[in-house]
C-alpha cells in the first residue's frame, strides 16, 4: 500500500532557557512539593502560581455557574414544568450517540421521577438520519404527544419544529451545537451558543445543557419550598452526574471549567455506581467471572480514558449498528439479569462495529490512493454505496488523523434502488483539523446540501449523490482560501522534555492529580531525546509493539499501540526520541511504569551520525585514504559472518534490509563487532564475487537474490579489497 501519511511535526510548549520562567517553574514546584516535571506541566497549562495550580488541582472554589444565566432557560422550565402539573404527554427526542443517550436518560430519569407523563424517540441512523424529521413527529403526533423536549438536537430543525407547531406539538429546544442565524420557532431554545446568549461557558456537551435545565427546574423547587437552592443542585449532582460525566467526555468536550467540575463529580460517582446498567457495562467490559459464574469486575481505576475508551464505545456502538435505544434502556435498567443482557448486547454490537470499521477503513484508504491530489486536494471526500452511516464517522476521524487533512465520507447505503440515480440522498459525517470550521465549510456549500450541521471539528450532512462532484470542487476551493500550509502538517503537541531518571512511579501518580483529562486538558505528552532501543517485541498477534529503551544506565519499557512489528521504521540500537505518555500497568499485581508512545523519530545526533558514516563511505568508495582506527578493511571471518547470516535470512524468505537492520543483527547477536563502514565494503566485495546479487533501492536500504550453488572463491580476488588494503595509511603517515 502507498505510504501518504502526512509528515508530524512535534512542537514543545517549554524548553528551559527562560530566566525567569525557570525561576517561576522552580519556586512552583518547592511551593507545591512536587516534582519539576510537574511544575513544568502545571506551568505551560498557565498556573504560574501556587495558588493557581491549587485551584486547578483541587478544584477549589468551584463553583457551577446560575442556570437562569442561559437564554430562555425561564421559559424552557415553566413550559416543562407546566406539562408535568397538567399531566400533558411529554416526549423527550434525542441523538443517538452517547451525548444524546445520556441526555435522554437523564432527563427521562428525572421527569419520571416527577411524576411525568414521559416517553422518549431516538431516530433511527440508518433509515432516519440526524435530527428531527416530520415522519417521526407524526409518530409522535399518533402516540398524544403535546410537548416535545429536544435533547442533543433540535437547533437547526427550524421546518420540522413548524411542523409540530402545526400539529399542535410545543417544543423546547435544548442543544449545544452551533447555531444557523434564525432560531426555530419553539417555546424556548437553550443552547449556549445562541448569539444573544450570555452564559459565561458555552463548551457545554448537551447532557450538559439539560443537566443545566434540571438544575433550574430543581431550583425553582427549592425557592418555592422555602429551601437553599444550593441544596436542589446537590441532589441532582448526586443523582445523575454520573450520566453528564458519560456524555460529556464522550462528545470530547473541553475538560475545563464546569466541565471539569462535573466530570470529576460524576467519575466518583461511577467508582461506587448504583446503576445495574453500569455495572452490567463495565462487568462485560472486563470480560471475567467469579466463582458463581457471574461476570465480575476486574478492579481498575475510573477515570476519563477509561469512559472514552472502553464504556462509551460500547455505548456508541448501539447507534451505529442497531439502535440507540439499547443503550439508553441500559442506563434505566433496575434490573440485574435484565442490565446483563443488554450490556452484553452492547459488547457485541461493539465487535461488529469493530469489524465493520476495519472492512470501511481499508476500501476508503485504497480510494483515497486513487483520488487523491496530494499537491490540491485539502478536504477529503469520498463515497460509496454499501458503507454502514452509522461507522463512517469513527473512519473520517482514523482518515483525519492519518492524512493531517479534514475528510467527509458519505453513504448511500440503503438509498439507493437497485441502480445509482442522481437524485439519490447520501448521508455523510465529517471530521476537520484545527483552524478548519468544518460547519462554516459546510455553509459555503449549502447550496449543494439538502442539510448540515454540527461542530468545528465535526459535522454530518445530506446530499444528492448528482452534487457530489460539485461539492467535492467546492469545499476544497474553500480549503484552499482557508487552510495555510502550517495547518497540513499533523502536529503533535508536548509538554516539556524529559530525563529517564526523572520518570518515576511518584511522577505518574502526581500527573494523575491533573485528572480529569480532554479537550484543553488533555494527557500530558512528554518528549525523551536519543534513548537507545535494545529490544523489540510483537503484542497482541503483532498489531501492537512493545519496546525497552535505555539511556545513561536506566532502561523503561514503552507499548506503541496500533503500530506492529512489521511496520515498526526502526532498528535495534537505534537512538531514537520518543513523545509519548506516562502510564501505571499493573498486571499480575505487578505495578510498573511504561510509556505509551504518540510518536517515535530518530534522534537527531543519531540520523547526523548516519549521515557522516555514508559521507565517509562515499569519500573511501572514491578513493581517500583511511587508518587502521577506522576499521575499513574486511577479514575472510568478517565476510564469513556477514555471508552465512544474509543465507540464513534469506532462506526465510527475507529478502529486504536496511544497513541499520543489519548491523544490529550483527552486534547483537554474534561475538564479531562489524562497524558502518566494513559491513558497507563486505557488501560491495560480495556482489563483486558474485556471492549475491544486491540492489539499493533506497540510500542504505539493500535487496538480496542469493546464488546457492555458487563455487568457492577467494576473496583476495576482490579488487575492491586490493584498493581497500592500497588506500590504507601507514602508522605516521600524513593524511
Amino acid at each position: 500500500m502507498k505510504e501518504m501519511k502526512k509528515t508530524k511535526k512535534w512542537s514543545l510548549q517549554y524548553r528551559p532557557g527562560d530566566a525567569v520562567k525557570d525561576a517561576e517553574i522552580v519556586k512552583l514546584a518547592k511551593e507545591l512539593s512536587v516534582s519539576d516535571v510537574m511544575a513544568q506541566l502545571l506551568y505551560t497549562r498557565g498556573y504560574h502560581t501556587a495558588r493557581e495550580a491549587q485551584i486547578f488541582l483541587h478544584q477549589e472554589d468551584a463553583l457551577f455557574h446560575d442556570p437562569f444565566l442561559l437564554q430562555d432557560i425561564r421559559p424552557a422550565i415553566e413550559r416543562i414544568a407546566l406539562a408535568i402539573e397538567r399531566g400533558e404527554r411529554i416526549a423527550i427526542y434525542g441523538d443517538y450517540d452517547v451525548d444524546g443517550v445520556t441526555s435522554v436518560s437523564l432527563l427521562y430519569l428525572y421527569l419520571r421521577k416527577s411524576d411525568a407523563d414521559v416517553g422518549y424517540y431516538i431516530p433511527c441512523r440508518s433509515r432516519e438520519g440526524y435530527g428531527l424529521s416530520r415522519n417521526a413527529i407524526d409518530t409522535l403526533k399518533a402516540k398524544g404527544v403535546q410537548v416535545m423536549i429536544t435533547v442533543d438536537t433540535g437547533i437547526t430543525a427550524i421546518d420540522e419544529i413548524e411542523y409540530a407547531n402545526g400539529l399542535g406539538i410545543e417544543t423546547v429546544v435544548t442543544d449545544h451545537h452551533e447555531c444557523r442565524p434564525e432560531l426555530p420557532n419553539a417555546c424556548a431554545v437553550v443552547n449556549p451558543h445562541r448569539p444573544d446568549d450570555g452564559y459565561p461557558f458555552k463548551e457545554l456537551a448537551g447532557v450538559g445543557v439539560i443537566f443545566k435545565v434540571i438544575c433550574a427546574l430543581e431550583m425553582e423547587k427549592c425557592r418555592k419550598a422555602g429551601i437553599s437552592e444550593m441544596d436542589g443542585i446537590r441532589r441532582i449532582c448526586n443523582d445523575y452526574a454520573d450520566l453528564v460525566a458519560i456524555g460529556t467526555i464522550a462528545d470530547v468536550m473541553p475538560a475545563i471549567d464546569e466541565n471539569r467540575l462535573i466530570v470529576t463529580k460524576g467519575l466518583r460517582l461511577l467508582e461506587r455506581t448504583s446503576r445495574p446498567g453500569l455495572q452490567a457495562l463495565m462487568n462485560a467490559a472486563a470480560g471475567g467471572k467469579g466463582n458463581d459464574g457471574k461476570t465480575a469486575v476486574k478492579k481498575r481505576k475510573i477515570n476519563s480514558t477509561y469512559i472514552g475508551f472502553v464504556i462509551a464505545p460500547r455505548m456508541n456502538a448501539a447507534g451505529r449498528v442497531s439502535s440507540a435505544s439499547i443503550a439508553v434502556e441500559l442506563l434505566l435498567a433496575d434490573n440485574e439479569q435484565r442490565a446483563k443482557e443488554l450490556a452484553e448486547q452492547l459488547c457485541e454490537l461493539n465487535t461488529q462495529r469493530q469489524i465493520e470499521e476495519n472492512r470501511i477503513a481499508e476500501q476508503a484508504y485504497k480510494k483515497i490512493e486513487q483520488i487523491l491530489d496530494e499537491k490540491n486536494d485539502r478536504v477529503i471526500v469520498i463515497d460509496d454505496d454499501t458503507w454502514q452511516q452509522g461507522i463512517i464517522g469513527i473512519v473520517s476521524s482514523r482518515i483525519t488523523e492519518r492524512y493531517g487533512l479534514p475528510s467527509i465520507l458519505i453513504s448511500f447505503d440503503g438509498a439507493t434502488r437497485g441502480y445509482p440515480s442522481g437524485d439519490d440522498l447520501g448521508k455523510g459525517s465529517g471530521r476537520s483539523i484545527k483552524g478548519m470550521n468544518l460547519v462554516e465549510a459546510l455553509a459555503d456549500s449549502e447550496d449543494l446540501l439538502t442539510r448540515f450541521g454540527g461542530h468545528e471539528l465535526a459535522a454530518g450532512l445530506t446530499i444528492p449523490r448528482c452534487n457530489i462532484d460539485a461539492f467535492r470542487k467546492k469545499i476544497n476551493n474553500y480549503a484552499v482560501e482557508h487552510m495555510d500550509d502550517d495547518m497540513l502538517c499533523v502536529c503533535l503537541e508536548a509538554d516539556c522534555e524529559v530525563t529517564l531518571p526523572q520518570l518515576s512511579l511518584e511522577l505518574a501518580h502526581e500527573i494523575e492529580r491533573m485528572e480529569p483529562f480532554g479537550t484543553s486538558n488533555p494527557v500530558p505528552n512528554l518528549i525523551l531525546c536519543n534513548a537507545q532501543l535494545t529490544r523489540i517485541i510483537p503484542m497482541g498477534g503483532g498489531k501492537h509493539t512493545k519496546l525497552i529503551l535505555e539511556k545513561d544506565g536506566h532502561s523503561i519499557s514503552a507499548v506503541w499501540f496500533g503500530v506492529g512489528t512489521a511496520y515498526l521504521p526502526f532498528e535495534l540500537m537505534d537512538r531514537v526520541d520518543v513523545l509519548f505518555q506516562l502510564n501505571i500497568n499493573e498486571f499480575q499485581n505487578v505495578t510498573s511504569l511504561q510509556m505509551i508512545v504518540q510518536d517515535m523519530r530518530l534522534s537527531q545526533s543519531f540520523e547526523e551520525n548516519c549521515r557522516i558514516r555514508r559521507a565517509r563511505y562515499e569519500e573511501i568508495r572514491a578513493g581517500a585514504t583511511f587508518d587502521e582506527t577506522e576499521d575499513v578493511i574486511p577479514t575472510r571471518d568478517d565476510i564469513a559472518v556477514v555471508y552465512t547470516l544474509l543465507r540464513r535470512e534469506i532462506r526465510l524468505g527475507h529478502t529486504y534490509f536496511p544497513i541499520r537492520r543489519l548491523l544490529a543483527m550483527l552486534n547483537v547477536q554474534g561475538s564479531f563487532q562489524i562497524g558502518y563502514l566494513k559491513l558497507s565494503m563486505i557488501l560491495r566485495i560480495m556482489q563483486e564475487l558474485q556471492l549475491c546479487e544486491i540492489t539499493e533501492p533506497t540510500e542504505d536500504c539493500y535487496i538480496f537474490d542469493f546464488y546457492f550453488n555458487t563455487a568457492k572463491t577467494s576473496i583476495e580476488k576482490s579488487c575492491i579489497l586490493k584498493k581497500l588494503k592500497s588506500q590504507l595509511r601507514k602508522t605516521g603517515e600524513i593524511r
